[in-house]
């Protein structure tokens, strides 16, 4: 569970571009939960994930992960629970190393594990299994370095070692905003896969009115720091395209 206490985030405090990207945010996102995330740009959508991740420290206010006070924890002593894929189908990933290189780092990614896990034939079975799921033919090619694939195929395997290391929340800050639609299309399909799977807490932020409709189990809007509008499960299932649109005005 993620709870947000009256969290402000001022960026240049007390200088002529001092800038307030959130304002006395509260929010409660509950263990199990899809949240989705619309508003426009410069409304505190990624700053709100920052905060979360850990990539920014809240001004004022608390940031409460599994019962546990993380406001002051830096973002690597998060990720114990947090795994997070980015718009930037480059970032996430080694482009240097091979795909089965690229798993292995994810799998040891929080440093829980005392034992080195070798790539053996068992790991590398794992790993094929789950990138066939993808349906791409990638499984084929894990010696393959990671920078001479395409930003889809990159971004549907950083979707898959996001979940290597068993995290609780997952992260996806507009993972589908550079790919193509069809590629787009899988990304969600498989994080909405993976999310029920592994029963994780999950928040999307989308620019995509459609996909801000079809997925997730709840949907808030943000402006200007804050948050205008919170809809449950019950009524965002009740919500037309047309509704989305118009609260764009």
């Amino acid at each position: 569970m993620i709870v947000l206490n009256n969290i402000q985030k001022i960026f240049n405090k007390g200088e002529a571009n001092q800038v307030t990207a959130l304002n006395n945010v509260s929010l409660t996102v509950q263990k199990g939960e899809y949240l989705v995330i619309v508003g426009s740009n410069g409304s505190g959508k990624t700053t709100l994930l920052n905060v979360i991740s850990g990539a920014e420290f809240c001004t004022t206010g608390k940031v409460v992960i599994d019962e546990t006070d993380a406001t002051r924890l830096p973002e690597y002593k998060r990720s114990q629970w947090i795994a997070r894929v980015f718009q930037n189908p480059l970032s996430g990933t080694a482009p240097d190393l091979s795909i089965i290189d690229n798993f292995r780092l994810a799998a040891l990614r929080t440093g829980k594990r005392k034992l080195v896990i070798g790539v053996n034939d068992a790991f590398k079975k794992l790993v094929r299994d789950k990138i066939a799921t993808l349906g791409m033919g990638l499984e084929n090619k894990v010696e393959q370095n990671m920078g001479t694939l395409s930003g889809g195929q990159r971004q549907a395997l950083t979707l898959l070692m996001s979940v290597m290391d068993n995290p609780q929340i997952l992260l996806l800050d507009e993972p589908t905003a550079a790919l193509d639609p069809r590629s787009a299309k899988l990304i969600l399909e498989t994080a909405d896969a993976l999310i029920k799977q592994y029963q994780l807490t999950a928040i999307l932020i989308t620019h995509n009115l459609k996909e801000a409709q079809q997925y997730g189990s709840r949907i808030i809007q943000m402006s200007e720091g804050s948050i205008t509008k919170d809809f449950s499960t019950e009524k965002k299932a009740n919500l037309q395209l047309q509704d989305l649109v118009e609260w764009f005005g």
